[in-house]
Formats: C-alpha cells, sequence, structure tokens
C-alpha cells in the first residue's frame, strides 16, 4: 500500500510517522517552503494529541516531545485588576500541556527527509479505474497512490477538489498571537501568578490570553539525551516565554503593522499585561484568520479522505482533533494493509469516527 499525504502539519507528520511504522509506503507533499507559513507560537496539547503522539512515534521522538514540554495545566485562570493587582480565580480547564509549535514541527520533520517533499503544490487528483489515486503538482510531477489524504489545512486544496460544496466560513474574527522571553517579564509578577496554567483577562475592553511555557528539559540538553538527528538550530533557538493572544475582529485589526496594533490593543491593560506584549519578539506576532467549516453531510467512502482543519476547523485546539484524526486513520489503513479490513471499508471506518468526534469537538468548543 502507498499513502499520498497532502500537507507537512502535525496531523500529516503524525500520519506519515504512523504509516512507516506499520510498513506503509507514505510521500508527503508540502506546497510551501521547509521554513513553513506563520502560525501561533504555543499548542496545548491534551490527551487527545499526547495518546496520537504516543502511537504514531517512534519512541525516541515522543520522549523528545515529552521532555520539552511545559508544567501541567490543570486549570485555567481569569485574571481581574483590583486596585491596580492583578488578582487571579481559578476555573475548570481541559488538563494537558503547552508545547513550543515549531519545535514539536521540527520534531516531527526529523527523519522524514526521505519521505517530505516542499514546493510541491497539489493542483489535482483522478480517481483511476485500478482503484489507485494519480496525483499532479505545479511543477508538472506526478506520483500515484492506493489512498490520498488532504492534511493542507484550512485552505485545503484537496477538499476543494474532493468536496466543492464544502465552504470555510469567515467569521469575520482574528486572532492576533505572540511571544515574549521569560526573562523579559519576571520582574512583572505574572509567571508566578499563572504558573503554567492559561489565564485569560477582559480589562477595559480589551480581551487578553497569556501563558508561561517553562520547557521541562532544556531542547539542547533534551536533545543530546533523546533525538540527536534532531536539528541542532531547532533546539537552540528556543527559550522559556509566555505566549498571548489578542481576539479582534477583521474590522479593528486595522492596517497598522501586527505588532504596532498589538501593543495599541494592550494600551488600557496593566502594566504586566502591557509588559508581555510591548517586549514580545516581533518576527512571531502574527495575525490569523478565524473560520469555520459547517458540518457537511456525509459522503461515501472513497480513497481520497481528509483530517485536521482540512475538514473540521476548531481553532486553539485544532492540532489536537488533527493529530487524532491521524491515529484513527492510520490504525484503520494499517488493518487495511494486513488485509483484516477492506481499504473503502477502513477509510469508512475512520470517516464516520473523524464526523464523530471532530465536528462534535469544533462545535462543543473543546
Amino acid at each position: 500500500m502507498k499513502v499520498i499525504v497532502i500537507g507537512s502539519g502535525l496531523g500529516g507528520l503524525t500520519l506519515a510517522h504512523g504509516l512507516r511504522r506499520a510498513g506503509i509506503d507514505v510521500a508527503v507533499y508540502e506546497r510551501d517552503a521547509a521554513s513553513g507559513r506563520p502560525q501561533g507560537v504555543s499548542l496545548h496539547v491534551d490527551e487527545r494529541g499526547r495518546s496520537a503522539l504516543r502511537a504514531c512515534l517512534p519512541p525516541a521522538h515522543f520522549a523528545m516531545v515529552e521532555a520539552t514540554t511545559g508544567g501541567p495545566r490543570e486549570q485555567t485562570l481569569t485574571l481581574s485588576d483590583v486596585d491596580g493587582e492583578l488578582v487571579a480565580e481559578a476555573g475548570r480547564a481541559r488538563p494537558g500541556r503547552q508545547v513550543h509549535r515549531p519545535l514539536l514541527k521540527a520534531v516531527l520533520l526529523t527523519d522524514l527527509d526521505d519521505v517530505v517533499s516542499f514546493e510541491a503544490e497539489f493542483t489535482r487528483f483522478e480517481q483511476r479505474a485500478d482503484g489507485t489515486v494519480r496525483v499532479w503538482f505545479a511543477d508538472g510531477r506526478t506520483d500515484t497512490a492506493d489512498v490520498l489524504v488532504g492534511a493542507d489545512g484550512i485552505g485545503s486544496a484537496v477538499r476543494r477538489r474532493y468536496l466543492p460544496e464544502v465552504r470555510v466560513v469567515d467569521t469575520g474574527r482574528r486572532m492576533i498571537m505572540g511571544a515574549t522571553p521569560l526573562r523579559a517579564v519576571l520582574g512583572t509578577g505574572l509567571p508566578g501568578l499563572i504558573g503554567d496554567n492559561p489565564a485569560s483577562a477582559q480589562i477595559r475592553g480589551t480581551t487578553i490570553v497569556v501563558a508561561v511555557l517553562r520547557f521541562t528539559e532544556s531542547p539542547l540538553s533534551a536533545r543530546r539525551r533523546w533525538l540527536p538527528a534532531l536539528s541542532r538550530t531547532a533546539a537552540a533557538e528556543v527559550e522559556d516565554y509566555v505566549m498571548w493572544a489578542l481576539p479582534v475582529t477583521q474590522e479593528s485589526l486595522g492596517a497598522a503593522t501586527v505588532s504596532r496594533r498589538a501593543q495599541e490593543l494592550a494600551m488600557g491593560l496593566p502594566s504586566a499585561l502591557r509588559t508581555v506584549v510591548g517586549e514580545a519578539w516581533p518576527d512571531v506576532t502574527v495575525a490569523l484568520r478565524i473560520g469555520s467549516i459547517p458540518p457537511p453531510e456525509p459522503w461515501p467512502a472513497s480513497p481520497v479522505t481528509l483530517l485536521g482543519d482540512a475538514i473540521h476547523l476548531a481553532p486553539g485546539f485544532g492540532g489536537n482533533l488533527a493529530m487524532q484524526d491521524a491515529r484513527h486513520l492510520c490504525e484503520v489503513l494499517a488493518e487495511a494493509h494486513r488485509g483484516r479490513l477492506g481499504l473503502l471499508d477502513a477509510i469508512g471506518v475512520y470517516e464516520d469516527t473523524m464526523r464523530r468526534n471532530g465536528f462534535a469537538a469544533a462545535k462543543a468548543g473543546t
């Protein structure tokens, strides 16, 4: 069996590792360069994502991920300004740990040099009479496989070709996201107040979410211990930091640079939160569009399928759902590879599970 995966995001790469460990030939094609496109710096990995990584990754890769998470997040905090001082009130949260998304991506890319092709823009596919799928790319290349998986995110070119009636709805909401070195805000008292938990504040008309990532182990030390094949640069260029996010609307985002607009929005916040935004690394401050995909009616199983944000958008926890999709798809394809399940039956089982988990979770916001 051969599987073509379009997209080298968290779901696509998790799937690639799992398939290769199951003895299935896999090729990943990514439209962008190896440096990738702007995304959020941090990801809250809950048990859905963690169990998928544990199931699909080689043991050393999973150990590297575990070693470089932040501390356990058992609650979510609401911050208030009381007489000029920030105070925190605890609430319930989905337990998990924060990870540095670029480092996780680098770990997932490790040892896949022979699998992943960058700057390979998918253009179209054709289901052939023999049951295989032929794929074309903008540079003239083609490839053929038994299964085509669209793991290419919100703008999925595979989805547009396969399910053209499924549309992304622009909600008009945007999220300015960034990160600030922890050393720059140690004197504010904020890191001690919130610990490892995510915290949100709505003060004088501005909403902000913040969270501290203190690596359980230095990424360089973890690399030496668990995954020497990981790019040294990927491990060396990170330090403990505070991630932050400012929800805005398309209209309120305005025409200013993203960093400048973030600072403008933070002007009315307490000093500690202003410092978090003001001392941020400019090159990782980005504005992300928030979209949604209305759940479509079920479609018949075929050798083409989708995972993650390509079919069910879930801002804030989509990475967990994409990795969960990857695990479930890998499991059923492995069963088909061993002859225990027909290929289309396997894909149908996966898609039923994906619809049940993905669309329900996105609707519930969890």
